[in-house]
């Protein structure tokens, strides 16, 4: 089982969890009666996560194959490329970039994107005065039509703090160093609101299709730690 895939169960367990308390706390009282020296549920978070999968699978409460199957619609047809296409669309048609930054929600709908953790989008727009961060200060929360699932670091105790209190300082860890003439906004996601940066368009790509540039943008580029350049080309992660 993979980091994604892990991380991917923890938000499908706090769900079902209603179901599957009861049986872990029968269980855990079952093991206090006969007086044995172990843990039902692991204490390490992924052993943990693989222990309710088990658990979930069991009881009939979540089909391992359709399991599967929604982790990799997530992993490479919900990813990066679905933000891509819409940072893409936005740089190469003016009155649809006014329409994603004035009501984003129906814009990225316009290409088929949306629901689940992708409802009431804020997009912010970078510009040559300004950059936009996003971070999650609370949890994780995150786009996942148009980014797909969050990357470890975003999820990460030193992102979600530092990102408010020193933002050029993480930046810089990135390899993103900003001139103190340009403003540095963050934006603190929350179950209500996630945010989406639109990205600067690289300069000399004036001749690019929609398709070439949507090549360009990075995952890094949308959540605001890097920006897109020429040779970003294919370095999608």
């Amino acid at each position: 089982m993979t980091t994604t895939r892990r991380d991917f169960l923890a938000a499908a367990v706090t769900a079902a969890g209603a179901a599957v308390t009861p049986e872990l706390a029968h269980a855990q009282e079952h093991d206090h009666d006969h007086g044995h020296d172990h843990q039902v549920v692991p204490s390490d978070p992924a052993l943990r996560v693989k222990a309710l999968e088990s658990l979930l699978v069991e009881k009939g409460l979540v089909d391992r194959a359709a399991l599967d199957a929604l982790i990799d619609t997530y992993e490479h047809k919900v990813g990066p490329r679905n933000g891509a296409r819409v940072v893409a669309r936005a740089w190469s048609d003016s009155a649809y970039k006014q329409r994603l930054l004035s009501s984003p929600d129906a814009a990225i709908a316009e290409l088929g994107y949306g629901g689940l953790q992708g409802e009431h989008m804020v997009v912010v727009e970078n510009t040559p005065k300004v950059h936009n961060l996003v971070v999650c200060t609370l949890c994780s929360c995150y786009p996942w039509p148009v980014l797909g699932l969050p990357p470890v670091w975003y999820k990460s105790t030193a992102y979600r703090s530092r990102a408010v209190i020193d933002p050029r300082g993480v930046l810089r860890e990135f390899g993103l160093e900003l001139g103190d003439d340009i403003e540095v906004r963050v934006w603190d996601s929350t179950a209500e609101l996630r945010y989406l940066v639109l990205p600067e368009r690289p300069a000399a790509t004036e001749k690019m299709s929609e398709e070439e540039l949507a090549a360009l943008v990075t995952r890094d580029s949308m959540v605001g730690v890097g920006k897109v350049t020429l040779q970003a080309q294919g370095a999608r992660a």
